[in-house]
């Protein structure tokens, strides 16, 4: 795959408890200290894969951007378009790992971060976008702060002008979309993404981000119980791809939780022109989802999804949407057993999950 993707978004310190400890049992004490941020999963999980991938954002000039940068060069991604300032800080966020029916809980520390603080004019679009085939943002950056949203709005226009394709993930955090008071937290998501989504071409979400970004219901779904009508999110994608007719793709994550550490995990692609649907996995062309009884990590099982689709969709071999939304799948159900943000999974062992090789014998 030789497609050029480039993603635009905030990249955050991640500290986190060893294991399943919870933060009243180590602090004060150690955290493990890891880069991490959905757009910049996706950037690195491209790159792991074996594809090329540029990750844009602004951060603060000091020691911890430098240390970032190192690691993400190691990793093949172009940082050549990354803005250093002097103004603002590195965010961070902590995470506690759930296990069984105790959820994990992330507690964010990004107020006044440096992309937070930088205007829509700071960034060379033009530059950004050169050589590029396909751009990637998330529902993340807009619910930072007025000035990321506007330069989320921006980088979408500048990527349609640039006849780059473009894919959101709607990744609605009720945390983070804070800086309209007059607002609930909905409410100034749906109305910042319903002005991004007409520059955009693949929509990617969740099993309840359509209802939490574009009050759009999935049937009888209850995620909070771990019940899913998973007959009706075509529907979902098809309600979609009605008010955008820009979108080509909607493709939709399917978790059913039955507890923090045990997960069903699966997705859909809906093809608008096609007006097919396509799930994954299957077993004899039924759906029937991954089950992932002791997760390590579950958090940035998004966004290797993401990467997983963008990967499959820019490549010869994988860009059939079934195979597509195969890759993806099995590409996500992998990451949940890797800690910390970026899914290290690589194409290889992508594929042979998805050939049916679950057993997880060691490989010799």
């Amino acid at each position: 795959m030789n497609k050029l993707i480039v993603t635009f978004g905030e990249v955050m310190g991640r500290f986190c408890p060893a294991g399943f400890l919870r933060f009243r049992q180590v602090m004060p004490g150690n955290l493990e200290l890891t880069f991490g941020g959905a757009e910049a999963n996706v950037a690195a999980s491209i790159s792991i894969l074996g594809g090329k991938s540029r990750f844009v954002t602004a951060l603060p000039n000091n020691d911890i951007t430098e240390s970032f940068i190192g690691q993400f060069k190691g990793l093949g991604v172009d940082t050549s378009r990354i803005i250093v300032c002097e103004e603002g800080r590195f965010g961070l966020y902590f995470v506690e790992t759930g296990a069984n029916q105790r959820p994990s809980n992330v507690i964010y520390d990004r107020a006044g971060s440096t992309i937070s603080l930088t205007g829509k004019d700071c960034y060379e679009w033009g530059k950004i976008f050169e050589g590029a085939d396909w751009f990637h943002i998330s529902g993340i950056t807009p619910a930072l702060s007025q000035q990321a949203a506007d330069a989320s709005l921006e980088a979408v226009k500048q990527a349609q002008n640039a006849g780059v394709t473009v894919s959101c993930d709607l990744n609605f955090r009720k945390k983070l979309w804070k800086w309209d008071s007059s607002l609930s937290p909905k409410q100034l998501a749906e109305k910042t993404m319903r002005q991004i989504l007409p520059y955009v071409d693949i929509v990617i979400g969740n099993e309840e981000d359509a209802l939490d970004v574009l009050s759009i219901q999935a049937g009888q779904s209850d995620v909070e119980s771990g019940k899913l009508d998973v007959g009706r999110y075509p529907q979902v994608a098809r309600k979609i791809a009605s008010q955008f007719s820009n979108v080509s793709k909607v493709a939709i994550t399917l978790r059913q939780s039955i507890s923090a550490t045990h997960n069903n995990w699966g997705a859909m692609l809906y093809d608008v022109q096609q007006d097919k649907v396509f799930f994954a996995p299957t077993i004899d062309d039924v759906y029937s989802p991954y089950e992932i009884r002791n997760i390590v990590d579950r958090v940035g099982g998004g966004d290797s999804f993401s990467a997983g689709l963008i990967f499959a969709l820019n490549d010869s071999e994988l860009c059939e949407n079934s195979k597509a939304v195969a890759f993806a799948a099995a590409s996500s159900c992998l990451a949940h057993s890797i800690s910390g943000d970026i899914n290290f999974s690589t194409r290889s062992e992508v594929e042979r999950l998805m050939k049916g090789n679950a057993s997880g014998r060691v490989v010799r």
